[in-house]
């Protein structure tokens, strides 16, 4: 009897297991939501101003249900759009990347890059991110300069380890960014300053959430902080949360809006479009795109 038991028990967990693998891989990775915030950084008398956050598409060929559905995204009539990287995870994936985001080119823009711009993933344990000082493994080559024109040709600002401003909804915004921290590409020292006497909106732009980078943009000014990266921990526990980051951000802050600590500036941090095409689940963290509409304070 009491083998009988166990074996009912050991096959009710496997079963359990079975399908939270197969809920997670082929239908909650695939349920794109759409996330909206309000941001009180204006000044007090200003007109709203709304933001499209995008990150991490991981695109891969066919992958047409992403594409189109980020595409859809352009009836939202965003006044800006930002995109914090990690667009590819294929050679080939240039075209769907396009695809997905040719219905947004004609708006304001910015972007940084983020290291699976760079180089495509690699097999990994996905235990070693529990590993705070894990080595990082470079694949194939992508390519990048061959999106980054497109993306410049469409007059969105490159912010890799840049500052400049964008005219949108009609007002002049400030925008700084840094290369993907995660990787070591970031160089805040090239752009560092206060941010203009005047300035009615200040965004500042990176990758990968890394807390020193985050520190000296608050600390010049920068009024919303946005990046990606994280996946918001992309495998989650209800009640608890992120079980990682893959950076220096605490569990806490891996995906929506919170207050910089010792600052004025507001983070938001996207749970990202998609996955590494080596670990394609998500659990209790939908794939997602978010609009934040910016208010007076």
């Amino acid at each position: 009897m009491r083998k009988r038991t166990l074996f009912r028990l050991a096959a009710g967990t496997a079963a359990a297991g079975a399908a939270t693998l197969a809920y997670a891989s082929l239908v909650e990775r695939n349920m794109f939501t759409l996330r909206r915030y309000d941001v009180p950084v204006l000044p007090a008398d200003a007109e709203p101003l709304r933001v499209l956050h995008l990150s991490d598409l991981h695109m891969t060929p066919g992958q047409r249900r992403k594409q189109d559905w980020v595409a859809s995204l352009a009836a939202l009539d965003p006044d800006l759009v930002v995109v914090t990287g990690d667009n590819m995870a294929h050679p080939d994936a240039v075209p769907g990347v396009l695809r997905a985001l040719q219905p947004l080119l004609d708006l304001p823009g910015a972007f940084v890059f983020g290291s699976n711009d760079y180089t495509g993933p690699v097999l990994k344990n996905p235990f070693s991110y529990f590993l705070p000082d894990r080595e990082y493994t470079e694949g194939v080559e992508l390519p990048y300069e061959e999106l980054r024109d497109v993306f410049t040709g469409a007059g969105w600002a490159d912010l890799n380890n840049a500052r400049t401003t964008v005219k949108a909804g009609g007002r002049e915004i400030e925008l700084v960014g840094v290369d993907d921290p995660h990787i070591g590409r970031d160089d805040y020292d090239a752009v560092a300053g206060p941010v203009s006497p005047g300035a009615a909106l200040s965004v500042a732009v990176a990758h990968s959430p890394e807390p020193a980078v985050l520190d000296r943009m608050a600390g010049d000014g920068f009024g919303l902080l946005l990046a990606g990266h994280t996946h918001g921990g992309q495998v989650c526990v209800p009640g608890y949360g992120a079980l990682v980051t893959n950076c220096g951000l605490p569990r806490s802050m891996a995906r929506g809006l919170h207050r910089w600590p010792g600052s004025d500036s507001w983070l938001h941090v996207s749970a990202g479009l998609g996955t590494h095409p080596t670990a394609p689940v998500r659990f209790a963290c939908p794939p997602e795109a978010s609009v934040l509409t910016l208010i007076p304070r």
